[in-house]
C-alpha cells in the first residue's frame, strides 16, 4: 500500500497570495480554492473581511502538492511557522533546483546558499516572504 504525505499551511489572511507565490515559483497551478464565505464557517463570529480569505487551497506542482488555509482570528493564528520546514527535493537537475531555490528566496531570506554540501548532491535552505522555512535539494 502506498502512502502520501503533504504539507498543509495556516496563514493569517495571506494564503492566497502565498498559494499563487507557490504556485509561480514551483511550476504548478493552483487547483483548489474555496472561500468561507458559503460555507459552514460562514457565521455570525466570522469577521466580514474574512469572507473571502481562503478556507482551502491546494497547489499542484508535476504530482506533488501542498495545501493551505487562513486561519481566522476567532481560531487562533496562522502565520506561525516554526520547528519545521518544507522540503523540496527537484528531480529535474541542478539548474531547475537553483531557478526554484530563487524564486522562493525572493522577498525573503537566506539562511543556507544553494550549493554543493558535504553529503553531496546540491542543496539549500530558506525562509520565504511569508516566514515559511524551505530546504530545496538536487542530485
Amino acid at each position: 500500500m502506498a502512502m502520501q504525505l503533504d504539507c498543509y499551511l495556516n496563514f493569517d489572511g495571506r494564503a492566497e497570495e502565498a498559494l499563487n507565490f507557490y504556485a509561480q515559483c514551483l511550476g504548478g497551478k493552483v487547483s483548489a480554492l474555496m472561500r468561507f464565505e458559503g460555507s459552514p464557517m460562514d457565521d455570525k463570529d466570522l469577521p466580514a473581511s474574512w469572507k473571502q480569505k481562503v478556507m482551502h487551497g491546494t497547489v499542484e506542482a508535476e504530482g506533488a502538492q501542498i495545501m493551505a488555509s487562513d486561519v481566522p482570528p476567532t481560531m487562533g493564528s496562522g502565520g506561525n511557522f516554526n520547528g519545521f520546514a518544507v522540503s523540496v527535493w527537484v528531480k529535474d537537475g541542478v539548474d531547475r533546483a537553483r531557478k526554484v531555490f530563487d524564486a522562493l528566496a525572493a522577498g525573503g531570506k537566506v539562511t543556507m546558499p544553494f550549493q554543493p554540501p558535504f553529503w553531496g548532491g546540491h542543496f539549500g535552505m530558506l525562509v520565504d516572504k511569508f516566514g515559511v522555512p524551505w530546504m530545496v535539494s538536487a542530485e
